[in-house]
C-alpha cells in the first residue's frame, strides 16, 4: 500500500503548492483540499490510463479531475454546490486563448468604469465615492437574507452588480472564466468575510477597488491557461448534481476508477462557506434555491436537514453507527445541552451515514468489474466530542454493500479545533469485483 508514502509527504506541509501543482489549481478554493500530489498518488496506484474513465461523485472545485486531464486521462465529475461545480468546469476548461480572454477582460472593465463613472463612482477608493452611497444599487430583500450581515459593505457590493452584470453580457465561453475571477475577487479582495473554522465577517470596508481586483484575478487565470498544455482532447465532464443519484449522470458499468473526498460529519455548512458569491453571481437566486440545493447534499450539518430525510433508514440496523448515535444523545443529556440543532446531533450523524450508503450502494451499476476507489475521510468529533471513525465505517457499508476494502491508508493528522486531539485523514481504498 502507498499509505505511509503519502501521509509522510502530506504531514511535510499538507498547504504547500509544489510546481507541478499550482496551473488552474489556485483559481477558486473554497473548502480546504486533499493536495494535487494525492490524486497522482492513487492514478499511478491504480495503474490508471488514458483508456479508463475516472469518477469523482464530490469533485468540489475540481482536484481529482484537473490532475486527471493533466495526465491524459478522461474524467467525470458529480457536484451539487453551483458554486464549486463553476469553478470545477472553468479550472477543466483550458480552450480560451489567454491574450482574447484578457481583451474581453479589459473591454468589460472599461465599460464598468464608465458605467461607474455616470454615477460619480471612482473604482478606486476616493473621498467622493462615499458621498454616493444614497445611489448604490443593493440585492432584493430576500437574497440580502441569505447572506451574512454586513459581509459586502455597500459602496463594493454596488460596484461589483455593474462589473456582473457587464461579465452577463458576454456571449461566449470566457463568460465563466470571468465569473470565476470575480468569485474570488468577491470573496478575498472586495467583501467583509474572515475565515476561521467558520466563515464570519472581520474588518469591514466602505470601500475598495473592484474592478482592478477583478482584473488580477484574470490575469492569475490568463497565465495559468499560457502555461497548462492544450489538452482539450482529454474528455473532462462536470455534471451539477446529487451524488446519491447518479443515473441521470452516467453509463453502466463506465467507471473504471473513483478518487474522491466526500464530506465529512462535521456540522460545516459548505452552502454557507460560498453563499456570497454564489448570490451575487446569480447560482442561488431564491430561497428555495438555496433550499434545493441543501436537499441534492449528503447531510453532514443540522443546517442541511429537513423533515422528510429517509437517509437514516439504511443503517438503522448498524450496530456501530446506532451505538454513536446513543453516545452523542447521551453526551447531549449529559452536559443538559437542548439547542435545536444539538438536538439533531444524533439523527444527523445516522443520516450522513445512510446518505453515505445509499451514493456506494447507486454507484455499484456504474462501476466496472475491477473498479478501484479511494475516498479521503477523515475521523470527526464535532458532534459534543464523540468520536467518530468515519473511514473505519464507510469500509464496513461498503463491504456489506459487496465492495472489497484494499486497505485504510493514513493521509495526515490534525488537530481537533476543540479538544487538540490529533485525529486521521485517512484514504479508504475498496475494489468492485463485478457483482453484487
Amino acid at each position: 500500500m502507498i499509505g505511509m508514502k503519502v501521509s509522510q509527504r502530506a504531514n511535510g506541509d499538507a498547504n504547500k503548492i509544489r510546481a507541478d501543482d499550482r496551473p488552474v489549481h489556485e483559481w477558486y478554493r473554497f473548502v480546504l483540499s486533499y493536495p494535487p500530489h494525492l490524486v497522482r498518488d492513487y492514478l499511478d496506484y491504480f495503474g490508471t490510463t488514458y483508456k479508463d474513465l475516472v469518477l469523482d461523485p464530490f469533485c468540489g472545485t475540481g482536484t481529482t479531475l484537473v490532475e486527471c486531464k493533466k495526465s491524459g486521462i478522461p474524467s467525470v465529475g458529480i457536484e451539487a454546490n453551483p458554486m464549486a461545480h463553476l469553478a470545477c468546469t472553468v479550472k477543466t476548461d483550458w480552450v480560451p486563448d489567454p491574450a482574447s480572454l484578457y481583451q474581453s477582460a479589459q473591454q468589460i472593465a472599461d465599460e464598468a468604469l464608465s458605467l461607474l463613472q455616470i454615477d460619480g463612482i471612482e473604482d478606486e477608493p476616493m473621498p467622493n465615492n462615499l458621498s454616493c452611497v444614497a445611489k448604490c444599487r443593493d440585492l432584493s430583500a430576500e437574497l440580502t437574507k441569505l447572506i451574512l450581515t454586513d459581509s459586502i459593505s455597500p459602496l463594493p457590493l454596488h460596484k461589483t452588480l455593474v462589473l456582473r452584470d457587464c461579465i452577463e453580457r458576454l456571449p461566449c465561453r470566457q463568460k465563466k472564466h470571468l465569473q470565476l475571477a470575480l468569485a474570488k475577487a468577491i470573496v478575498f479582495s472586495i467583501s467583509n468575510l474572515h475565515f476561521g473554522p467558520e466563515v464570519g465577517v472581520g474588518k469591514k470596508q466602505s470601500d475598495c477597488a473592484v474592478i482592478s481586483a477583478w482584473l488580477h484575478e484574470v490575469r492569475r487565470i490568463v497565465d495559468d491557461l499560457q502555461m497548462v498544455e492544450k489538452s482539450a482532447a482529454v474528455p473532462t465532464i462536470v455534471h451539477n448534481g446529487d451524488a446519491r443519484d447518479l443515473g441521470a449522470f452516467l453509463k453502466p458499468k463506465s467507471v473504471d476508477a473513483v478518487i474522491t473526498s466526500p464530506p465529512y460529519p462535521n456540522e460545516k455548512d459548505y452552502t454557507r462557506t460560498t453563499r456570497l458569491e454564489s448570490v451575487i453571481l446569480e447560482l442561488i437566486r431564491s430561497k428555495a434555491d438555496l433550499q434545493k440545493l441543501k436537499r441534492s447534499l449528503v447531510r453532514s450539518n443540522t443546517r442541511s436537514v429537513y423533515k422528510g430525510d429517509q437517509d437514516d433508514l439504511a443503517v438503522a440496523g448498524h450496530p456501530e453507527i446506532q451505538r454513536i448515535a446513543k453516545a452523542i444523545e447521551d453526551r447531549r443529556l449529559e452536559l443538559g445541552k437542548t439547542s435545536g440543532f444539538e438536538r439533531m446531533y444524533p439523527r444527523l450523524t445516522k443520516l450522513y451515514f445512510g446518505g453515505m450508503h445509499r451514493h456506494l450502494a447507486g454507484l455499484r451499476q456504474f462501476l466496472r468489474p475491477g473498479a478501484q476507489l479511494a475516498y479521503v475521510v477523515g475521523d470527526q468529533a464535532s458532534y459534543l466530542r464523540v468520536m467518530i471513525r468515519t473511514g473505519q465505517i464507510l469500509g464496513d457499508l461498503a463491504s456489506s454493500l459487496g465492495y472489497e476494502i484494499i486497505g485504510i491508508d493514513l493521509f495526515r493528522t490534525r488537530l481537533a479545533t476543540a479538544t487538540k486531539e490529533q485525529l486521521r485523514e485517512e484514504v479508504l481504498v475498496l475494489r468492485w469485483p463485478g457483482k453484487k
